[in-house]
């Protein structure tokens, strides 16, 4: 009788580490982050303390680990493809602000938990700093675009627009309107869209469809 063909060590290794960070997320969306303790996500994944320890060496490590997991789960790079590919910056804008909007009800309730207590909990603060670092990269790099295609809105910079940028898809901002306002995730895109295309373009005005369109041209 032929031996069951055994699971690779590296591949059983990264299923365990990928239900720990499953644990360790429901725990962050449903109680914080606070109770993410080491024990905390052993007694949710069904496995030793031990078992924690030889995937991460410190509640450190399993913190900020849980933003890159997070991501490739909701597969950030393929929902956020379509930017890069846009054939102009005004275009790539409207589309980061509808995908955006898509995205945030998935990760709101884990960047809103931890954003709460970055300013007490040091690994909940490392896990905000990439989380803003990375967003603020690709707003400098929309805004970036726009500049360098000639449709920068006059009075601003890039150093300022992608810093308002920032503040305008801010967690709280999602929040009030997602949770807060019952928005739906289209209507909040189809109106940040709108938002950012009167505030950061050159003499843009809206088409009847709604999609951008600059002034002076049919």
């Amino acid at each position: 009788m032929a031996k069951p063909i055994e699971e690779p060590r590296n591949a059983r290794g990264r299923r365990s580490r990928a239900a720990l960070l499953a644990a360790a997320r429901e725990i962050v969306e449903t109680d914080g982050v606070t109770a993410a303790t080491m024990a905390a996500v052993a007694e949710r994944a069904g496995v030793t303390r031990r078992a924690v320890y030889l995937h991460f060496a410190s509640r450190a490590d399993l913190i900020s680990a849980l933003f890159e997991h997070v991501n490739e789960v909701e597969d950030i790079q393929g929902r956020f493809a379509p930017i890069g590919d846009a054939p102009d910056a005004v275009t790539a804008l409207e589309e980061f602000a509808r995908r955006h909007a898509e995205y945030m009800p998935r990760i709101l309730a884990v960047a809103r938990a931890v954003e709460r207590v970055a300013p007490t909990d040091p690994d909940a603060a490392r896990h905000w700093q990439t989380a803003m670092y990375w967003r603020y990269e690709t707003n400098r790099a929309l805004v970036r675009r726009l500049d360098e295609e000639g449709v920068l809105a006059p009075g601003w910079t890039v150093d300022t627009a992608a810093d308002m940028l920032l503040a305008l898809i801010s967690n709280g901002v999602s929040e009030t309107l997602l949770v807060e306002r019952g928005w739906t995730p289209v209507q909040v895109g189809e109106h940040m869209a709108r938002l950012l295309r009167a505030t950061f373009v050159a003499g843009a005005v809206s088409g009847p469809s709604g999609r951008s369109k600059k002034a002076g041209r049919g």
